[in-house]
């Protein structure tokens, strides 16, 4: 173990294309880099905050803070896994895996972002399926759960071709009008009755009572 202090640093997940881990902060640097450039046509705000429309210096430096916010607040009952998404060694997006009570519930949440350069090519439905992998497969969850704006397509079909089902109506109101969102749920049984990503995970025992584990699923 490399990170004694914080294992998951020697967390990572690896796709046929894909490397997912917590980055450093040169790399933070660089994703906050490609979060500028544009993740989405500027009339349009996929997220529940609107966090991709504050200026410069506010942007990088709140981008920043929320990365290693994610790291100080995170408890056993109550926790966020926010890893880069790197194709090669280039930095093209992040991909979050939540939980509240994983002990207890077994249910996680996922959200994500990736450079417009990047969009439209699969890579989208590759990063959460490595993360629902680690679900799954490393953590023993028994349920994931996602929500997107129904003017979000893209991120809706990604969920659908992982085998989501869709799970009601939600409302979010990211610049104070409420918006409906359509909600998605999958289960473990679901997940291993389909066809699968090809995920290695490397680095994840150590970790495993950080996420509320004693064992690996």
């Amino acid at each position: 173990m490399s990170h004694p202090l914080w294992p998951l640093y020697d967390l990572r997940l690896r796709t046929d294309r894909l490397d997912l881990h917590l980055p450093d902060e040169d790399e933070t640097a660089r994703l906050c880099a490609v979060a500028m450039a544009g993740i989405h046509p500027v009339d349009e705000m996929p997220f529940a905050y609107p966090w991709t429309r504050k200026e410069s210096p506010r942007f990088e430096r709140e981008f920043f803070q929320f990365y290693l916010k994610s790291r100080a607040d995170w408890r056993p009952d109550r926790w966020s896994l926010i890893l880069g998404v790197f194709l090669d060694t280039e930095a093209i997006g992040v991909q979050e895996l939540a939980a509240t009570d994983f002990a207890s519930l077994r249910t996680v949440n996922t959200g994500s972002w990736l450079g417009q350069a990047h969009q439209r090519r699969g890579i989208g439905k590759e990063m959460r399926g490595a993360v629902l992998a680690l679900a799954f497969d490393g953590l023993g969850a028994d349920a994931a759960e996602t929500e997107a704006f129904f003017d979000n397509p893209a991120s809706a079909g990604v969920s659908r071709a992982l085998g989501y089902s869709s799970n009601g109506i939600g409302r979010l109101a990211p610049d104070g009008v409420p918006r409906e969102t359509e909600r998605f749920r999958m289960t473990s049984e679901v997940w291993r009755a389909r066809p699968r990503p090809r995920v290695s995970i490397d680095g994840l025992e150590a970790g495993l009572e950080l996420f509320g584990v004693t064992r690996p699923g």
